[in-house]
């Protein structure tokens, strides 16, 4: 068992009931054992007014506390009807309490479903959620626009894509996470954990226990519990009316992004991607109406990417093999806007405000270096070269604030500059994006290095790689830490920025699993099942982003710059762009009211004006405009104070005083609920199904993406062409029909170029010039239709016999030729004659099998396997159930006392 563990939330079902002047709000954990009561009064029209009794109940006493409570609201003594206590609702967790104009509202889930699993820790997605009113309908003061901020309020829709979990802090890193794990806390103990620990102390002499005289050691863990990074936190806003008047258990908090997981199978072997992207709550809105950054250094569409990749055939967070790459998307860090009042689909770029000194860049890359620590690389893709100046704006003022910010920093940890126009690296015939990104994401990795909690294999050692030497990063005794990140951005930071975050993504991939020991050398090859797969997630990663911003999926994707994109991809496109066009002239305002509304920056009242009838919400996201500020900055020294001596890890993760604020620490026995994640994941007092569980629904590499001919190289990393695939690389899934026509197209065109020759020729992002369509056709191969030359006239035998013949490469229906049988008789005959051995001597087998082992490694590898040394706690423990079986039962040591105590405890008491 660890020293130190994650806490897990205590309440994780709950269940309202509703009297005429209350609310009670009953929470329980996951196992049903602990609950507690959370009271909320319904008679104060327009104050929210909550009680909570800190006290942990069990089942017994809540059963009777709820009967009195029944017993006590009825109007007459005997009467049974639904004028005592009435059950309401059964939720999963609570968004926030909300008020407009009128009473306090609270926002409930009451349907979830699960996303991902790191570590055992689950990740939960809204599915649909309640908002119920609290007062009473005898004390409700109406007012007449309160219905309509009802309806804005609805209009961020929480069942799409905002996610949450009870054991694990998704505001965080993997990185993060799992440094606080790692850090010795028996030195250091925070005045919050000594009261928890009375509290703990004064419940265990309230409460019998039977094993109080038998001196048993108690083992101590440390439970560990954050506080949330509120800048990913969507109902931060939400919850700080209560924030400090319940038990922490009650606050759940939730981000906005995306989050997607995968399994490869490497031989068998499990090995789980998962794919986490945090939207920002600051400056956050839609395309044309969030541009550039706030006076706070906020950005717009400002998005937190991290892939994590563990073998998932531990289930621990300490004693599995984790890793993980963090990459940033956001708006270039200046004062600029686009016009939309013109309704031209490519609104001119304006820079509103002069910024000499550049200190709208300096707060961005401040939090950038706080959270992430140096190197901060820039990779900037707007346009270089254009007839009328409009993306080229944004690189002329961003480059000379990185060039005035770096001349304060020492030199080690200056912010690196890429500009790179990828636009015009599309469209030309000569040059090839991808192998351009794909080197661009090998500097990028080297300089940043990424997340690891194992330090090297042997096989490192004995078979170095070029590359793996000179990777970057922080080593530490447990691993390696991810320094620094990378920035993408364009205009929109949508498609192209998705393209090159992929690429940078791949590389990483590749560096993940050799580092992990699943391949041999950090490369990774397209068309293989593994990148495939990987494609697929980051696609579905891009459209939602996308879709959250920019009011469309994807316009461009990596297949449109690889040049494989079907013949029907560039309709959609045009598609794609019409319906993006449609949504950020009509609905984007009514969706950016609405994320006002959710995240608090407009709070109605009665003396301000509605939030329909601001011209601007300009005012809402620059504070700088309402107040003078008290204190203004330095322009040289722009940084935070205490960030510069731990460069370049980040200040996040740095062990002091300042961040050990932000950390709960609590002494605990080490078979407490609140840190098993064992019984939190498998739940054994539950009657579970293996068709329930989340693994079986997971996309899987084998299943989906593996080939089912017989005789294929079943490892995820061979290069396929685009017939052996078992999904089709063009990607449709509309019908049995297009699926078969693909097959044919695919089966028909060429093999795939390499990684190395491919020419590609797309476009850039979705307000591209469309002058030069004749470059965007994809293929040449000439398509036939399924009603062609008689297609439609096969009989079902031959449909049977081509259903045969897919997974076995032949048909068995038919029997063999003659000539063929001729053929195998006479190879039979001559092997019989070959291979006739004479008994007269005696056969040493030694002399004929011989196995010597190629190489000795002192641990398992994908190499070698040693065989499994048996140690001596394994052995006793053999021995006594062998005894046992005989009849022969040994005395129970301490260890079984201690076991034993606290089943009891747990199980009845």
């Amino acid at each position: 068992m660890p020293q130190s563990a994650a806490t897990i939330s205590g309440i994780q079902r709950m269940v309202l009931y509703e009297t005429r002047a209350r609310y009670f709000l009953v929470g329980t954990n996951q196992a049903q054992t602990r609950h507690r009561v959370l009271k909320i009064d319904r008679t104060e029209p327009k104050d929210l007014v909550i009680i909570d009794d800190k006290h942990v109940y069990n089942q017994q006493e809540v059963r009777e506390l709820l009967g009195r409570l029944d017993l006590g609201n009825r109007t007459k003594i005997g009467q049974k009807g639904s004028s005592g206590l009435s059950r309401a609702f059964s939720a999963f967790g609570i968004v926030g309490f909300v008020r407009f104009l009128e009473g306090y509202y609270i926002v409930l889930i009451t349907k979830r479903r699960k996303m991902a699993d790191i570590g055992g820790h689950s990740i939960y997605k809204i599915e649909d959620t309640s908002m119920i009113y609290i007062p009473n309908d005898s004390v409700r003061v109406t007012h007449p626009d309160e219905a309509r901020y009802v309806r804005i309020f609805q209009n961020v829709d929480l069942s799409s894509n905002f996610y949450f979990s009870y054991s694990y802090d998704l505001s965080h890193s993997l990185q993060y996470n799992l440094t606080l794990l790692q850090r010795p806390y028996e030195l250091c103990s925070s005045p919050t954990s000594f009261a928890e620990e009375e509290v703990q102390k004064q419940s265990k002499h309230d409460s019998f226990d039977i094993f109080e005289d038998e001196g048993l050691p108690t083992q101590v863990v440390y439970g560990v519990q954050s506080e949330p990074y509120y800048k990913y936190v969507w109902n931060g806003k939400l919850l700080e009316r209560v924030k400090d008047i319940v038990h922490h258990d009650w606050l759940m908090y939730i981000i906005h992004g995306f989050c997607g997981q995968s399994k490869l199978l490497i031989y068998g072997r499990p090995v789980h991607i998962t794919l986490i992207a945090r939207r920002s709550s600051k400056f956050a809105g839609t395309r044309f109406l969030k541009r550039g950054a706030n006076c706070e250094g906020d950005v717009a569409n400002e998005v937190e990417t991290e892939q994590i990749v563990n073998d998932a055939s531990v289930m621990s967070l300490t004693a599995g093999s984790y890793s993980s790459y963090v990459q940033v998307r956001g708006s270039v860090p200046l004062y600029w806007s686009q016009d939309i009042s013109t309704m031209m689909p490519k609104p001119p770029i304006r820079l509103d405000q002069a910024d000499p000194y550049a200190h709208v860049a300096a707060l961005h890359f401040d939090q950038m270096l706080q959270r992430f620590g140096s190197p901060i690389i820039i990779l900037n893709l707007v346009k270089k070269r254009e007839k009328r100046k409009h993306e080229k704006i944004l690189s002329e003022e961003l480059y000379p604030a990185v060039i005035n910010l770096n001349q304060f920093l020492p030199p080690e940890n200056c912010i690196d500059y890429i500009a790179w126009d990828m636009a015009r690296y599309t469209k030309s015939k000569l040059c090839n994006v991808l192998d351009r990104l794909s080197m661009i994401a090998e500097n990028v990795v080297k300089r940043t290095g990424f997340f690891s909690n194992r330090s090297n294999f042997y096989c490192h050692t004995i078979r170095p790689d070029d590359r793996w030497g000179d990777l970057g990063g922080y080593i530490t005794a447990s691993g390696r830490v991810q320094t620094g990140v990378l920035r993408t951005n364009c205009v929109d930071c949508l498609d192209r920025t998705n393209t090159a975050q992929f690429m940078v993504g791949k590389c990483a991939l590749a560096y993940q699993l050799y580092a992990l020991g699943m391949i041999d050398k950090p490369k990774l090859q397209f068309d293989t099942d593994c990148v495939r797969l990987f494609e697929e997630l980051y696609e579905d990663h891009g459209d939602t982003l996308s879709l959250q911003y920019g009011g469309s999926q994807l316009v461009h994707r990596v297949k449109t710059y690889r040049k494989i994109a079907p013949w029907t991809q560039h309709s959609k496109d045009i598609m794609q762009t019409l319906s993006r066009y449609y949504s950020n002239a009509f609905s984007d305002a009514d969706r950016q009211d609405a994320i006002n509304l959710f995240l608090q920056v407009y709070q109605p009242s009665e003396s301000k004006p509605h939030l329909w009838e601001l011209p601007t919400d300009f005012y809402l996201h620059q504070r700088n405009t309402m107040a003078l500020p008290l204190d203004r900055r330095s322009y040289t020294m722009w940084w935070s104070a205490g960030i510069l001596p731990y460069l370049p890890v980040a200040y996040d993760e740095v062990s002091c005083e300042d961040t050990r604020k932000k950390v709960k620490v609590r002494r605990v026995n080490r078979f407490e609920e609140s840190i098993d994640i064992y019984t939190e994941f498998f739940k054994p007092y539950e009657l579970t199904s293996f068709d329930d569980t989340f693994c079986i629904a997971m996309t899987n590499s084998a299943r989906e993406f593996m080939p089912k001919t017989v005789g294929v190289d079943p490892s995820p990393f061979t290069v396929r062409k685009p017939e052996e695939t078992g999904k089709s690389v063009l990607g449709n899934k509309s019908s049995k029909e297009e699926t078969l026509l693909q097959r044919k197209t695919a089966a028909s065109a060429p093999p795939p170029p390499s990684e190395e020759a491919i020419s590609s020729t797309s476009e850039d992002d979705s307000e591209e010039d469309r002058d030069d369509d004749a470059s965007v056709s994809q293929r040449s191969t000439p398509i036939k239709l399924l009603m062609e030359s008689g297609e439609s006239t096969r009989t079902q035998e031959e449909i049977q016999q081509q259903s045969v013949k897919e997974p076995y490469g032949l048909n068995l229906a038919e029997f063999p030729a003659e000539k063929d049988l001729l053929i195998y008789e006479r190879f039979a005959h001559l092997g019989e004659s070959q291979h006739r051995v004479e008994r007269t001597e005696h056969i040493n087998l030694a002399n004929i099998i011989c196995l010597e082992p190629v190489s000795c490694f002192p641990e398992d590898s994908i190499y070698s396997l040693s065989p499994p040394q048996v140690d001596r706690d394994s052995r006793e423990e053999f021995e006594s159930s062998v005894l046992t079986g005989r009849g022969q039962v040994r005395a129970l040591c301490r260890e079984d006392m201690l076991m034993y105590r606290e089943y009891v405890k747990n199980r009845y008491m």
